[in-house]
């Protein structure tokens, strides 16, 4: 048995997974970030700690197997959150999460930072946090290393500091072409090389599994622990992107979205960043917006029963929802540019419109700025045959629909939506030599369950809402 875990926000999940590419069990532990002050957002190490073992045990109970059974684990979870930790890998404060916005980038040449590292110099990014971590926490005095959350938990069960090069490519300080840290980009934030995990192929053996390893996992010591990747990697994998033929959309608290590309391309719009991939591309790919996360303020905002209540009542509105646009910009705008200051905002109401008609250009808004990042990646040279549709926002087949028919391309739905653990078992079934390829085996275990195919009488109403919502884009941006 393989053990795959994803390190989420608000739940450390464990999947199961048989030698022969089968879900055999999952489980996950729900836990929750805190909002100190406005802009801040943490996470106890601790909790995922705390959530390992009996995740690790629920997913191992429905596989009805034991701990004896499990040949490998690998970890995937949060992009961007930064942790130092002292001598013995405990950490020395809270964990600044993806969310997380404190740090300041004055003084830093985003020129510099986007053709290096094919990033956006941007506060969410590990490299600004260790900056504001060393001037403003005390303790990170003490601090030997700085990690993020998968790193964190492979040193805390494997005692090795690692970090596999996708998750390394979105710090700031990695050269995307060269592979390595940049010397340059280390100085401007006053971070040394020895300071940062070693970076390695996220499939190799990090190290095997200690005794204190054991003791958090409940899992026998002595077995490989891979590298592991970051979530954004994670998905596409489990969801099997595995070339250039699909464009990613992973629904979940945040949506992100993306593309594999042959070459490391640099978008010189700044819209989408390019990453390292475990398998050789590159991914391309915007790290996203607050999506289901805005599903959440929506139906409490409006007292609504659930998320079906949701999209049952967008459901009754159409195409273009009456002419109504919703800025997806609740936390800062993602698409068509990145403006951390700018808001959400809904436009074009009349004493017509009512709450379907909200809901639905909801669901549109947040939809169209996954266009605004499909069109970045086509005109990249990315040459997309259909959209893959991933995480739980997968399960409505209006918001599937939407985005089949804003593109024009059918909408895949794989068997097993939540893909980020899935992508960790890959890694760890690789490293421990039970498969020999991601990619086959990823393309086994979780094919298309569903196909949505574009429905040619919206796409003139979807592509003249698209064009309003680039215009109130544009006509509030002097506001945001």
């Amino acid at each position: 048995m393989i053990v795959g875990v994803d390190i989420g926000t608000q739940s450390l999940k464990a999947v199961v997974l048989a030698p022969e590419m089968k879900i055999l069990g999952e489980h996950a532990v729900p836990y929750a970030p805190s909002f100190p002050q406005p802009g801040w957002a943490e996470q106890d190490p601790l909790l995922w700690e705390k959530a390992l073992g009996p995740a690790i045990a629920g997913a191992l109970g429905k596989a009805g197997a034991g701990a004896a059974d499990v040949r490998a684990l690998a970890f995937a979870g949060q992009l961007d959150g930064c942790i130092a930790i002292d001598r013995e890998s405990r950490p020395l404060h809270p964990c600044l999460i993806w969310m997380d916005r404190r740090a300041d980038i004055a003084g830093i040449d985003a020129d510099l930072v986007h053709e290096t590292c094919g990033v956006v110099l941007d506060a969410t990014h590990p490299a600004a946090k260790i900056r504001w971590l060393k001037t403003h926490v005390p303790a990170v005095t003490q601090a030997v290393k700085f990690h993020v959350p998968v790193s964190y938990l492979v040193a805390r069960v494997t005692g090795a500091h690692v970090i596999d090069h996708a998750t390394a490519s979105t710090s700031m300080v990695y050269g995307l072409k060269a592979q390595s840290y940049d010397d340059a980009l280390l100085e401007a934030f006053n971070i040394s090389r020895d300071e940062l995990p070693q970076a390695m192929d996220a499939d190799a053996v990090a190290g095997l599994l200690s005794k204190a390893g054991g003791a958090l996992t409940g899992l026998s010591p002595g077995i490989p622990v891979a590298v592991g990747t970051g979530d954004d990697f994670s998905s596409a994998l489990g969801a099997g992107l595995v070339d250039t033929s699909r464009f990613l959309n992973v629904l979940g608290t945040a949506e992100v979205t993306g593309a594999l590309h042959d070459k490391p391309v640099i978008d010189p719009d700044r819209l989408v960043e390019t990453h390292a991939f475990p398998g050789g591309h590159y991914y391309i790919e915007n790290p996203g917006w607050l999506s289901g996360g805005a599903l959440v303020w929506f139906r409490d905002t409006f007292r609504l029963e659930s998320f079906e209540h949701l999209t049952a009542l967008a459901d009754q509105a159409p195409p273009g929802a009456g002419g109504v646009i919703f800025i997806p910009a609740l936390s800062g705008a993602m698409a068509p540019e990145w403006i951390a200051s700018a808001r959400g905002a809904f436009y074009g109401l009349t004493p017509s419109h009512g709450t379907p008609h909200l809901a639905r250009a909801l669901l549109e808004g947040l939809a169209f700025a996954m266009r605004d990042v499909f069109e970045r990646t086509q005109a990249l040279g990315v040459r997309t045959q259909a959209l893959r549709i991933a995480g739980g926002g997968a399960r409505s087949a209006l918001w599937t629909q939407i985005r089949a028919d804003l593109v024009g391309l059918p909408a895949e739905t794989p068997l097993h939506i939540d893909t980020s653990a899935i992508g960790a078992a890959l890694l760890a079934a690789k490293a421990a030599g039970h498969i020999g390829d991601i990619a086959s085996a990823a393309i086994t275990l979780n094919p298309p369950a569903n196909v949505t195919s574009p429905l040619a009488g919206h796409r003139e109403a979807y592509d003249n809402a698209y064009r309003r919502y680039r215009q109130v884009f544009s006509s509030l941006r002097p506001l945001f």
